[in-house]
């Protein structure tokens, strides 16, 4: 039962971390119809920007200024960076077919991973731990710590913003527009070519959230760091509905809670194929999704 409540929490932690990521793939599908396959890469470069970041500030990096400077610094680092891809590599081929992009999506991955290791070096580096993960209180035998109260008290304040951001704010309305019909809202004088920019932005501002959170709780960033929680996080979007907000949320946490139970029940060597089971499944099983909508189509 110790075991069960402590592979439980990590579930949360880990699920909160696909869910930060798997928004962006989320948001940007549902204004572009693209699939973001360098966001993934997006969330190294922000713990490592986070990284540089707390060498930069030294010890003044555990204070509270400290933290908010290297967590903002890094969500705007990677909002630039969000920005830049869009306007480079995206841009340029909005109206191509969609396999264009696809492929042009797959090689900026490959030019981050590749770039990483080539700025960062190949090997791993420890992550400094600006935030001490003191003892805080036992839950059913479980020590918890407040760095992962901190880390899951982030995750739960991101997604409540978010979702304050896209339904009681004129730009959250702008980007539900586009979502639901770019043309239509593009008629209707919303600038659709500065929504599609600020949904890269905030999906990016996002992932580095989830680099530094992922960082602080493994104490170790690496240049490839992205490729294997990317393509959960893209597993977790589709597992929600692609497209839907809610649905990014709810992939993610319960992707994080089916690898901990693999691992509980003795079955650790199948954690990261559990990911990729799930995928198969809710393609046979419901295409669009736990809380995806079909879409109709008039001929």
């Amino acid at each position: 039962m110790q075991e069960l409540t402590q592979q439980l929490f990590n579930g949360l932690i880990w699920g909160g971390v696909y869910a930060l990521i798997a928004l962006g793939y989320t948001m940007v599908y549902g204004v572009l119809r693209l699939i973001n396959f360098a966001h993934g890469d997006v969330y190294m470069v922000g713990a490592y920007l986070a990284f540089f970041t707390i060498a930069a500030l030294g010890s003044s990096a555990s204070s509270i200024a400290g933290v908010a400077t290297v967590f903002l610094t890094a969500m705007a680092g990677c909002a630039v960076l969000g920005l830049t891809i869009e306007r480079v590599a995206y841009r340029p081929v909005r109206n191509a077919p969609r396999l264009t992009a696809l492929i042009t999506a797959i090689g900026v991955s490959l030019f981050l991973e590749n770039g990483g290791q080539l700025l960062f070096g190949p090997n791993p580096r420890a992550f400094p731990q600006i935030l001490t993960a003191r003892h805080v209180l036992s839950l059913a035998g479980v020590s918890v710590s407040s760095l992962q109260i901190a880390i899951i008290a982030t995750v739960v304040i991101l997604l409540l913003l978010l979702e304050l951001l896209v339904h009681k704010t004129k730009v959250g309305m702008a980007m539900r527009a586009v979502s639901y019909n770019r043309s239509v809202a593009s008629l209707m004088g919303i600038n659709t070519d500065h929504i599609i920019a600020f949904t890269f932005a905030l999906g990016s501002a996002l992932a580095a959230v989830a680099g530094i959170l992922v960082g602080l709780y493994t104490g170790t960033i690496e240049p490839l760091m992205g490729l294997l929680p990317g393509l959960k996080a893209f597993i977790a979007a589709v597992l929600g509905g692609i497209g839907s907000i809610p649905g990014a949320m709810l992939g993610g946490f319960v992707l994080g809670m089916a690898e901990v139970l693999v691992v509980a029940v003795g079955y650790s060597t199948y954690r990261d194929a559990i990911a990729f089971a799930l995928l198969v499944l809710i393609l046979l099983l419901r295409p669009t999704g736990l809380l995806g909508t079909g879409t109709v189509e008039k001929v």
